[in-house]
């Protein structure tokens, strides 16, 4: 196999998969009883990797601003909020069902996967409407996927997860699992107001669950059920948002480089008119080339004054922003940069994923950014039954993990099954301790993830070498 040389897009999601859960990365959700549809576990390495993506995310839009501040809004909201903004009645996918064996497929989802085994007959766009979407399946004679039988009409289907709060189940306890994150900023505007009387334009930042019954949850954590949003609810006067939404365009590429993607495999796509949600006036994608297609990664849109109004209108509460120089009275326009941290973390996996050959042998090794790497650097003693190699081991372990945090200790097996164990980890840089650095003083040995190259390093020089 030639350098750096991939395998198929086809092959490569399953090789994914795979290595996230023999290196403990990410777990099909409650898997000892058959799993849960659309929910994945992260485990110790996949749990460090998303906090280190969360970490950079927060540093540029929120540590390093003045203009910027946090949330933790609380997951479940009162009813009517969600009655404010349409997603009770309208926050729903198009169902297709099949007659026969029953399954459930989203209608748009079936044309996308028929333009991709038809290419020669493939519609010019996806409709979203559910007599648009009928027509197509029925021109196009679309069958169910699973058995070949034929499908019933399509029809909405709302995603919120129901419950109820409180002792009582009746109309008035309804609440629902949260959609998505920004509502719980808009609903906190006048706290914020009251609170720090900042000047426009301000903005407001968030990390947190959101849920949605999907139809078909797909591709591992890309599409799922219970998801992690990264959104920020940036308010502007309404004469100044094209300067803002340039200014997040150009801060959101620029973080996809901080988390270690190529550029080359991302992408802007302007949304239509016609393909725009009602509320927004301008809409950017950010779609990725992930293992299984071009998809979404971040959207960026002016969401106008349309949430901050309707919140105004149902709960009777002034809403507006009064300017101190101008003394006018108006309520303020909405920039939303969203960043879903599942799919980050998805494209990440992606790019870093590499296959080569080293030392005559295949070799799988995920390329990760020193900066989101789970682990820095691992520390080897070469034997592990020679105390005297421990214990030096033990104490450059313990000064590496003192400066630099996430350094790991691995004396299980050969050298190079540890070797190939980090690769699998996305570990920059190893660390071995053999008896030249006791006998000789002559530093420990430097091992490069990428290359393979090995380097005689001074004890003293360590730090600056590894370059973390």
């Amino acid at each position: 196999m030639e350098q750096n040389a991939q395998p198929k897009k086809t092959d490569v999601m399953e090789a994914i998969i795979s290595l996230c859960k023999r290196r403990g990365f990410i777990f099909q959700g409650s898997e000892i009883y058959g799993g849960l549809a659309g929910t994945w576990d992260y485990g110790p390495y996949g749990v460090t990797l998303k906090q280190n993506i969360q970490n950079l995310w927060w540093k540029r839009f929120v540590d390093d601003r003045e203009d910027m501040y946090g949330m933790d809004a609380a997951i479940l909201m009162n009813q009517n909020v969600w009655k404010a903004t349409g997603h009770v009645g309208g926050f729903s996918d198009p169902l297709v069902s099949c007659k026969k064996c029953k399954k459930r497929f989203r209608g748009d989802h079936l044309l996308e996967r028929f333009n991709k085994e038809n290419p020669s007959q493939a519609l010019q766009s996806i409709p979203t409407g559910l007599p648009e979407i009928d027509s197509a399946i029925a021109d196009k004679k679309i069958r169910c996927p699973e058995c070949k039988g034929e499908l019933d009409k399509a029809k909405q289907f709302n995603m919120m997860f129901k419950t109820n709060v409180g002792a009582s189940e009746d109309e008035n306890s309804i609440s629902y699992l949260r959609p998505e994150t920004a509502q719980g900023m808009f609903v906190n505007y006048k706290n914020i107001i009251d609170a720090f009387h900042p000047k426009l334009p301000f903005g407001m930042a968030q990390i947190g669950k959101a849920f949605r019954n999907e139809i078909a949850p797909r591709d591992f954590i890309f599409r799922v059920r219970e998801l992690e949003q990264m959104e920020i609810e940036y308010l502007v006067k309404p004469t100044e948002w094209q300067g803002a939404f340039e200014q997040f365009r150009k801060e959101m590429l620029a973080y996809t480089e901080d988390v270690g993607l190529n550029s080359a495999h991302v992408h802007e796509h302007e949304i239509s008119d016609e393909d725009r949600a009602f509320y927004s006036k301008r809409t950017i994608d950010f779609e990725f080339d992930f293992p299984f297609g071009q998809s979404e990664l971040y959207g960026l849109a002016y969401r106008t004054d349309y949430d901050l109004k309707r919140h105004s209108d149902s709960s009777g509460v002034e809403l507006s922003y009064l300017d101190e120089e101008t003394k006018e009275k108006f309520i303020p326009h909405c920039i939303e940069p969203s960043f879903g941290l599942g799919r980050t973390v998805l494209a990440v996996l992606s790019d870093a994923y590499t296959e080569d050959e080293m030392g005559g042998e295949k070799r799988v090794y995920m390329k990760f950014s020193p900066k989101v790497a789970p682990v820095k650097v691992a520390v080897f003693p070469l034997l592990k039954n020679k105390p005297v190699l421990v214990d030096k081991a033990r104490e450059v372990y313990a000064m590496l993990r003192k400066s630099l945090g996430a350094v790991e200790f691995d004396d299980n097996g050969n050298i190079g099954k540890r070797y190939r164990r980090q690769d699998e980890i996305g570990t920059p840089y190893c660390v071995t301790i053999d008896f030249d650095t006791i006998e000789k003083d002559t530093g420990v040995t430097v091992r490069n993830r990428d290359t393979g190259k090995q380097d005689r390093v001074a004890l003293a020089d360590l730090l600056s070498v590894l370059k973390i």
